[in-house]
């Protein structure tokens, strides 16, 4: 991102994404990435991040495989992660074709990020 001289930037929660222009859909996902600066307000992010990562809370993963997803899809994400740390498991969502195409791993992989050519996270580098 920043290394490679990009024009994304990473935005921890909170932060306050409103998905669609025409409803008040307003939701603060963990980790927002913004490539499109256009995007960015006073108030948060107007519009979709390129890619969105939430880290399940043990009170309610559905809230986000299921109702987030459904969201995000329909926004127009480009890429989005469930980080599940209790199994230790992340879902990637990738947007292709107007659909998301799925792909689990673990914290044994190294997960590539579909939204750069050549970015990619190896869970076992981090302290989680």
């Amino acid at each position: 991102m920043k290394s490679k001289g990009g024009s994304c930037r990473v935005y921890p929660a909170p932060f306050a994404v409103k998905l669609f222009e025409d409803r008040d859909t307003v939701v603060a996902p963990d980790i927002s990435v913004i490539c499109d600066r256009d995007k960015l307000t006073d108030k948060g992010c107007s519009g979709a991040p390129d890619w969105i990562i939430e880290i399940i809370s043990p009170s309610n993963p559905g809230h986000d495989y299921i109702r987030k997803l459904n969201l995000y899809a329909d926004a127009g994400a480009r890429e989005y992660w469930v980080v599940d740390p209790m199994v230790k498991e992340v879902a990637v969502y990738h947007l292709e074709k107007g659909s998301f195409r799925a792909k689990a791993y673990t914290f044994q992989d190294r997960i590539a990020v579909n939204i750069y050519d050549d970015f990619q996270i190896d869970f076992q580098e981090l302290d989680l």
